[in-house]
């Protein structure tokens, strides 16, 4: 794939491409039932498993 190729793929898909995982991800974080994981995530440092 030749640069302006891949320039020319990246300036058309490429904004949709990322706004479709960044959408994804917010849904993931914004879905119901996610404060509990985001709540045992946060701990992991404050955990002590010896």
């Amino acid at each position: 794939m030749s640069y302006e190729a891949f320039r020319q793929f990246a300036d058309s898909w490429g904004l949709v491409y990322m706004f479709a995982i960044f959408a994804v991800v917010v849904a993931l974080v914004l879905r119901p039932g996610a404060k509990k994981q985001a709540d045992d995530a946060a701990q992991i440092p404050f955990r002590e498993d010896r």
